[in-house]
């Protein structure tokens, strides 16, 4: 009697472990996100090395040929980002970044991927030689064409900044007015590379506001199957 109760038991144990566990079905689908997800955030990974050692060829792998970039000092088309970032890299432009947190989200062949990131940028501001780090995120509008993940367009969001002399015993003399012309999220950074010879644009999307907020929005659509990635700056 006791072996036919632990037969039993055991058999309702399997049925309900069967009954609990995920389908091959399941299984395929969690491994594709993964897989997915690997992809996405290697490209993301990608483009800061690539970039900041100005390895412009493997650069360019980032990017789909229709890829769209928008940063304080540059909105266009990917292709000439990386020629732009080459002659300035050359020039000795001191421009560098770092990661942080990612999320992803997935549907089908398209992704809005958001990584926290900050930027780096040294120069000198009327003949003192400054560091200004901006923190924010890129915002990615990636595709997977040909069963390859690649950035459709890149927005950037600046949430916070400053901007220290190398030098701490020199006191910096700004000019109030024209750092407070420049959204909260990236003035600093603004102020210097309107200073030093960028056009620089003054709309780009903060912590808060319409500029995110619609952001946000195309990239819903984006993932809902928007024939294009909203309406690049």
């Amino acid at each position: 009697m006791r072996l036919a109760y632990a037969k039993n038991k055991r058999a309702v144990g399997k049925a309900a472990w069967n009954l609990n566990s995920p389908s091959r079905k399941e299984r395929e689908m969690v491994d594709n996100l993964t897989a997915d997800k690997l992809a996405i955030r290697e490209v993301v990974e990608n483009w800061i090395v690539y970039r900041d050692s100005g390895d412009w060829e493997r650069f360019a792998t980032v990017w789909h040929p229709d890829g769209w970039m928008t940063a304080t000092w540059f909105q266009g088309p990917a292709k000439d980002f990386i020629e732009v970032s080459r002659q300035g890299f050359n020039k000795g432009v001191n421009i560098l970044h770092s990661l942080g947190g990612w999320t992803c989200d997935v549907a089908g062949n398209r992704a809005i991927s958001q990584v926290k990131v900050t930027v780096y940028q040294r120069a000198a501001l009327d003949g003192v030689l400054v560091d200004v780090v901006c923190m924010g995120r890129h915002y990615d509008f990636f595709e997977k064409r040909d069963g390859k993940w690649a950035i459709v367009r890149r927005q950037s969001i600046f949430e916070k900044d400053r901007m220290d002399p190398l030098d701490p015993s020199v006191v910096l003399k700004l000019d109030e007015k024209q750092l407070a012309a420049f959204p909260e999220g990236y003035r600093h950074l603004a102020y210097l590379q309107t200073k030093i010879g960028y056009k620089v644009k003054n709309n780009v999307p903060g912590l808060r506001g319409p500029g995110v907020e619609k952001l946000y929005k195309e990239g819903k659509a984006w993932l809902a199957g928007s024939p294009k990635p909203g309406e690049p700056l």
